[in-house]
């Protein structure tokens, strides 16, 4: 902790204290008083020789040893006034005969605090359990020296020390900002992440913690990236228990909130990989040539039908005795999938995806409703226990984590999840590693399978990926072709959540994600329009909104296929919402539902639902209203859409007479 700077920071000290000791010898009045200052002195300096000897905690170092020297110079023209010799310059030497118990509380202080920095160096109490105090040095701002003190403790207590240091820095960081500023300041950052790097549990996790609630400004975690967090968070999410894993994964989802910058450095560090191959854990499978068939009974059988599968298929057998049943569950893994409604279904989706990512390798066998392919290795021929018989993905260790219990595995996947969302906010080169992995299927599944937490975080990283591959074009065209087994069970489950219409959490970035992939559907891929013109009707202002907005991407001319969107629009009955919104919805949906109109009106003036619903008149009562000058959209869409109308209105009129 310290160098040797701080180290001359004791040189002047120690001089003064020297001098101080010397000069009382030699004092000619007030005697007394120059000795008890002289052992005053003596202890300090003792106090500094030994700090000499020790590593420093350099912070509060400077700033004790500032105010050290300046006490010691004042006892130096103290002491020196009492040398005086002679009767006259006694007479005109005036000291006051408060000045030594002055000076004696001041000496007493700077022993207070070189004592408290030899023990907050050298990590406290042996106990680790016993608060420090503050030095008397702290009065005016003892927030700063609670703070030292468990960064000292950090650098030099014991684990159990270290992890309780960590928890204490939580609590400061999480209640005000400033000291959250200080702890960055005061150096916290470092042994904060040599905390997650090889403490213990608990220690790893509220050091994580720690740094989460850190990161709150872009200034602080761009300090942060250059202190090495992101080298160390892929080490936590590779190795670390998963309770780690879930809190490192937590501070990178902070952390990328607060200061997109920092992105790309953690998808340098392997990031992402990391955090798919955790959202991946026990949600899809990943594909394999040893696939355990439906009736393997023992370690040895699996082996033996794994590398006779190509020759031949399994034959079919009657039902096993209850033993060999109860065997082949403790070998296989269960799918997350399989239940009575759709496993079928799902896993054809998940095969298939699996077989895309690894085109070099054989399919896997088939499999009836009461199995589940798995993946296994031979090991060089080695058996494995069943405990060990479980997925392996590449990027983490996920040795033995089939034994978390389910609260853990779901707060790891949540936290994935949220982490991904936030690095995959606005930064294509994050979403493209994201959907070139399996992690568009893990969406899927989970947005079907998962917990409340779970679902939402793979919602909103959805979102965020769409919005991406809406400018994207390339993005757009490679992860979310139409073929694509993945790209279709995360419309499925888009589709699905909207077409339910409940109003929760889950609503509206769904209908964000179908408006932003709009241009990846085709004119006969007419299931989306239906649900979304259906929630123009919601009497949630913030749903009708953003259906609008969705549709009217659908609409809109940069959308190669608009006028079959238009056409399907009307079809399914959105004019006649759109009036009622335009005439009589909030203030933020009016606009919506008003630019949505106009586009279909300026495409299709033709349609004869315009013309029954009077698409007319309400463009004409709408051009009047303040809100559309204000909309720079509006101020040019509007008049157009209303002239095209008219104009077809007047040929219809003209052709009936």
């Amino acid at each position: 902790m310290m160098g040797d700077g701080v180290k001359n920071v004791l040189t002047r000290p120690l001089q003064l204290a020297d001098q101080v000791t010397k000069w009382a010898d030699d004092a000619q009045s007030f005697k007394q008083e120059c000795q008890e200052l002289k052992s005053k002195t003596e202890k300090l300096s003792a106090l500094l020789r030994q700090a000499a000897r020790v590593d420093l905690y350099e912070r509060p170092t400077r700033r004790i040893m500032d105010d050290t020297e300046q006490v010691l110079d004042k006892a130096l023209a103290l002491v020196s006034k009492c040398r005086a010799a002679g009767l006259v310059k006694r007479l005109f030497t005036i000291i006051p005969a408060a000045a030594f118990k002055k000076m004696s509380t001041h000496l007493d202080n700077s022993l207070g605090d070189v004592s408290w920095l030899l023990r907050v160096s050298a990590g406290g109490d042996d106990d680790g359990d016993m608060h420090l105090g503050l030095p008397p040095i702290a009065q005016n701002e003892p927030i700063l020296f609670l703070i030292w003190e468990q960064i000292a403790t950090l650098h030099t207590g014991t684990p159990d020390s270290r992890a309780d240091a960590a928890a204490s820095l939580v609590s400061l960081a999480r209640g005000n900002d400033r000291y959250g500023k200080l702890i960055i300041e005061e150096d916290g950052v470092g042994p904060l992440l040599r905390l997650v790097k090889d403490g213990q549990l608990e220690g790893q996790e509220n050091a994580a913690r720690a740094v989460g609630l850190l990161g709150r400004d872009p200034e602080s975690v761009e300090q942060m990236v250059l202190s090495g967090v992101c080298s160390v968070f892929a080490k936590a999410l590779k190795e670390g228990p998963m309770r780690v894993q879930a809190m490192a994964a937590w501070a990178v989802s902070e952390l990328a909130a607060n200061h997109p910058k920092c992105q790309d450095a953690f998808a340098q560090n392997n990031v992402i990989r990391l955090l798919v191959s955790h959202l991946a854990f026990e949600t899809v499978q990943e594909h394999s040539k040893y696939t355990i068939p439906p009736k393997a009974t023992s370690i040895h059988s699996v082996v033996m039908a794994s590398s006779t599968a190509a020759a031949a298929p399994a034959p079919s057998s009657a039902a096993a005795p209850a033993a060999d049943a109860t065997t082949e569950q403790q070998l296989l893994v269960k799918h997350p999938l399989r239940d009575d409604a759709n496993k079928n279904k799902m896993h054809s989706v998940v095969q298939l995806t699996m077989a895309a990512r690894s085109p070099s390798k054989p399919p896997p066998l088939p499999t009836n409703n009461n199995s589940t392919s798995s993946s296994s290795s031979n090991n060089g021929g080695k058996q494995q226990n069943s405990h060990q018989n479980h997925q392996h993905l590449s990027g983490a260790s996920i040795k033995g984590r089939e034994f978390e219990d389910p609260a853990t595995k779901a707060n790891m996947k949540a936290m994935a999840a949220k982490a991904l969302w936030q690095l995959a906010k606005g930064n294509a080169g994050v979403c493209k590693s994201i959907t070139d992995s399996k992690a568009l299927l893990c969406f899927a599944v989970l947005l079907e399978k998962g917990a409340d937490e779970v679902r939402y975080n793979s919602v909103m990283a959805l979102m965020e990926i769409a919005r991406v591959a809406e400018r994207e074009t390339e993005l757009r065209r490679l992860a979310f072709k139409p073929n694509s087994p993945a790209a279709k069970a995360v419309v499925d489950q888009l589709v699905r959540i909207v077409e339910k219409a409940d109003y929760d959490d889950l609503l509206v970035p769904c209908i964000v994600a179908l408006g932003c992939l709009s241009r990846t559907f085709r004119a006969t891929e007419t299931r989306v329009i239906g649900p979304l013109v259906r929630l123009l009707d919601d009497r949630e202002p913030a749903v009708s909104k953003e259906a609008a907005v969705a549709l009217t991407k659908f609409a809109c001319a940069e959308n190669y296929l608009h006028m079959d969107h238009c056409r399907s629009i009307i079809e399914y009955g959105g004019v006649k919402h759109l009036v009622q919104l335009v005439y009589l919805g909030e203030p933020v949906v009016q606009t919506a539902a008003l630019v949505l109109l106009c586009f279909i009106a300026y495409h299709v003036p033709e349609s004869e639902p315009l013309s029954h619903s009077e698409v007319g008149n309400v463009l004409e009562w709408a051009s009047k209203q303040g809100y559309v000058v204000q909309d720079p959209l509006l101020d040019t869409l509007l008049p157009e859409a209303k002239g095209r109308v008219e104009l077809y209105n007047s040929k219809s009129t003209m052709g009936y007479h």
